[in-house]
């Protein structure tokens, strides 16, 4: 049996990004759970340049960044293709993966910061949303037929945002502004419900940065 470790957090979405992978090929793994605040000496020795969580150790050797880390266990391990198997499909999967790590962080920042800052990422954050929202019209899927490798990287959107938006008190995707990104949210949460996180406790966790909002 091939010997894999996964240095996470519980409530980060990149996590879950590499667990949701680990679980549908069904890798039998020890998951290790990181405290940023005091680094452990094997996430420093793992991850020595960023480091940062998540980290894949197979046999001794470490993979770092959540989606490089999702395309080796899709290409290591057996079981269902989470990249599609056309070559222009894997393309654009690909493409969209890129869109989403250079521009996903004005969600965040969009919740989390105040002021001005706090409305600059908004309008960052609604310019990309948009562009999602218009890129899943007519589709369940932002490449193929089901969720796949794109969608895999877009997992922030889904029940982290909602998360987020609750207890921060900042909406930013409805059924009125953003119906196709708000029905791909939906239809996320519903079927991959073994593959995430307790959204009562995420929101608890989360809610705790917003003591305000929260009472």
């Amino acid at each position: 049996m091939a010997d894999v470790k996964f240095l996470g957090l519980w409530y980060s979405p990149f996590s879950h990004r590499v667990e949701w992978a680990l679980k549908i090929k069904g890798v039998q793994y020890e998951f290790i759970e990181q405290d940023l605040q005091n680094k452990s000496p094997l996430l420093l020795e793992s991850n020595p340049i960023h480091k940062k969580i998540p980290v894949l150790i197979h046999n001794g050797k470490s993979i770092c960044e959540s989606m490089v880390i999702v395309e080796y266990i899709d290409e290591t391990f057996e079981g269902p293709s989470i990249l599609p198997k056309d070559p222009y499909d894997r393309a654009l999967a690909r493409f969209w993966v890129k869109f989403l790590e250079d521009q996903v962080a004005a969600v965040g920042k969009s919740n989390f910061l105040k002021g001005e800052e706090q409305e600059k990422a908004k309008k960052e954050a609604c310019e990309m949303l948009k562009i999602l929202e218009n890129e899943l019209k007519d589709k369940k899927y932002f490449v193929g037929d089901k969720f796949g490798f794109a969608d895999i990287a877009a997992n922030v959107l889904a029940i982290w945002l909602g998360v987020f938006e609750e207890a921060s008190g900042v909406p930013l995707v409805t059924s009125e502004n953003y119906p196709n990104l708000y029905a791909w949210r939906n239809e996320y949460c519903n079927q991959n419900k073994e593959y995430l996180p307790s959204r009562d406790e995420l929101l608890a966790h989360f809610q705790a940065l917003f003591p305000a909002k929260a009472k």
